[in-house]
């Protein structure tokens, strides 16, 4: 892939929000100047990862990994680096010069494939062959507008649709079949077919955005089976994927929740009722890794699923993998046979909304479901007690954990010490084989006074790159004795004088330990000293940086006249002096001539 030019990324990186970006993927809270949340790449509980919009940076203070938007890209997707400048080109409005097609990158390929389906789907319905499923879609009370704003289309009934448009667009058949729009024919020949065939196409995006795959609905009454997904592929993971996902970020942040539904016309329901914050699985139950996209967005969500004995299984399914996220768990209780759709359908939208309002805990639910069973013997106390304890012992709060322990003996008339020995036991096989956490960058020793000083030096020219450009680089290097930060000052100094002071540059261009030091220092939550302040700041902590120079210096001079007893004593005597004079010059320190011996 042929070289961007420094202005394209420039411009690329003046134009993207950083926060924006990052919040796709992690629930962001504002403290002081940046933003706080858990961090993407690694497991924590405690929230360690910053984002400043200011400086444009990230950095996490738990695992150390940090940079501008191309590197959380990069991480976050697994891109190389033209491929993130590429991604936020395209969300900037910015045009870069397109390398040779044989050089494009195998998510780029993928993505103008689906795109390509895309479009023939959506021309499909709207032609004169999209009569029936236009038809069924109104059927449903899924009006024009709905059509419109998720992209629902149809596949043809034809073998061959998406394989002529990939065609016409000069997309390699390879490449469709490596998107999952086209299966390789059997026989040998090489050729290829449409997957999808005769079906209703819901499109589903990443959180940027992507097509990344879709999903087909069967509109014959003996079309096997009724849902059909395109496979998997290198950007559709059905175990990470939700549908309806760019659309739901920003209501998850608005109202600090979300709701997972099964279905597409579920999810479309949800929407026409005005929760907006709705997210539906890919076929598939969910999985830890939805856990973990969900938790990094909201601690609170709400499960909507059918009113039957598959929708409570499924309920009991999702707790064993949104509970050890920390997850806090409602259910909204449907009648039975009904499911969010012929809800919406019979009941109205105001309804379906109260239900999703009004759900409980969907632990509380469980518990009673299971106790309904049968409670009333020593040995039906103990079949209710171990089918939840596994669930209680998930829990990873032990405020939670406790409560939840005591609810429970409560509800089963059991002693509650017997219900924690229980828990205790389950857990503890569970200790023993749980994944250790990644390793985390290791603690640092408390700094000694010039590593302070340093730090307080580079955080104001940081802060006021003006002050900065009036410092020496050289003499900054001299007077920082902390390996670390006497590799940061010299270029940070140089960056404010040269009036091009990039935080995420310079680190990019430091690397290793230095880079760390300068964006976690960057990204603090400390607040800036105003200017006057922030000037006297800078004389003062120069004096220090100074006086402690000229300390150490003489230090080093006294034990050379101590180890050398043929030192010229004036001529020593006289170094000593100039040293005082010195020191005194660099405090302001206006001292009296002194002549002769001391």
């Amino acid at each position: 892939m042929g070289r961007i030019s420094d202005d394209i990324i420039h411009a690329i990186r003046d134009r993207v929000e950083i926060v924006d970006l990052v919040a796709r993927h992690v629930a962001l809270r504002q403290v002081g100047r940046s933003f706080k949340g858990l961090c993407p790449f690694h497991t924590e509980k405690t929230p360690s990862f910053h984002v400043h919009p200011e400086r444009q940076i990230f950095h996490c203070f738990g695992c150390d990994v940090g940079g501008d938007a191309f590197g959380f890209l990069m991480r976050q997707e697994n891109l190389s680096f033209p491929e993130a400048v590429r991604a936020l080109a395209r969300e900037c409005g910015i045009e870069v010069p397109e390398a040779d097609g044989a050089a494009a990158g195998v998510a780029e390929r993928l993505c103008e494939a689906n795109r390509v389906a895309q479009e023939l789907y959506r021309t499909a319905l709207a032609g004169p062959g999209g009569a029936q499923a236009r038809a069924y879609l109104a059927e449903r009370g899924i009006e024009a507008e709905w059509v419109e704003r998720f992209g629902i289309g149809l596949a043809p009934p034809r073998w061959d649709a998406v394989t002529r448009g990939l065609a016409r667009a000069r997309i390699p058949a390879e490449v469709g079949a490596q998107a999952g729009l086209l299966a390789e024919r059997s026989g040998g020949d090489g050729g290829h077919y449409d997957r999808l065939r005769g079906r209703l196409v819901f499109p589903i995006r990443d959180v940027r955005g992507r097509i990344v795959g879709f999903g087909g609905r069967a509109l014959e009454p003996d079309q096997e089976p009724k849902y059909l997904n395109t496979p998997e592929s290198p950007l559709f993971r059905k175990r990470e994927a939700f549908y309806g996902f760019p659309d739901a970020l920003a209501p998850i942040r608005r109202n600090g929740r979300a709701v997972v539904v099964e279905g597409y016309f579920d999810l479309l329901a949800l929407h026409r009722a005005g929760i907006e914050e709705a997210l539906a699985t890919c076929g598939t139950a969910l999985t830890a890794e939805h856990a973990r996209h969900l938790r990094r967005r909201t601690r609170d969500v709400v499960l909507v699923f059918d009113g039957d004995e598959a929708g409570e299984r499924a309920v009991e399914r999702a707790l064993t993998v949104l509970l050890p996220e920390g997850l806090r768990v409602r259910a909204a209780a449907l009648p039975a046979g009904e499911d969010p759709d012929s809800l919406l359908a019979r009941e109205g939208p105001e309804a379906l909304r109260q239900r999703v309002e009004q759900a409980p805990a969907a632990l509380d639910r469980v518990m009673r479901r299971t106790l309904a069973r049968g409670c009333a013997t020593p040995w039906e106390k103990a079949d209710a007690v171990a089918a939840l304890v596994p669930l209680l012992a998930a829990i990873p709060d032990p405020v939670e954990r406790g409560e939840s322990m005591r609810r429970l003996a409560l509800a089963s008339d059991t002693r509650p010490e017997d219900v924690a020995a229980a828990v205790r036991r389950e857990a503890r096989p569970d200790a023993r084989r749980a994944e250790p956490e990644p390793p985390t960058a290791p603690p640092r020793r408390a700094p000694g006074p010039e590593t302070r000083f340093a730090v307080r030096l580079a955080r104001l020219v940081i802060d006021h790159p003006v002050l900065g450009a009036g410092l020496d680089p050289g003499e900054v290097a001299e007077l920082v004795p902390d390996p670390a930060w006497s590799q940061i000052l010299p270029p940070l100094v140089e960056a404010a004088r040269a009036g091009r002071l990039r935080v995420a540059e310079l680190a990019e261009q430091l690397g290793g330990e230095a880079a760390s030091l300068l964006l976690a220092l960057a990204v603090g939550e400390e607040p800036a000293l105003e200017a006057p302040e922030a000037e006297r700041a800078l004389a003062e902590t120069l004096a220090r940086l100074r006086e402690r120079n000229h300390l150490t210096a003489r230090r080093a001079l006294t034990r050379q006249g101590a180890a050398d007893p043929n030192l010229d004593a004036a001529r020593f005597l006289e170094a000593k002096q100039r040293q005082l004079e010195e020191r005194r010059a660099a405090l302001g320190v206006r001292g009296r001539p002194v002549s002769g011996s001391p």
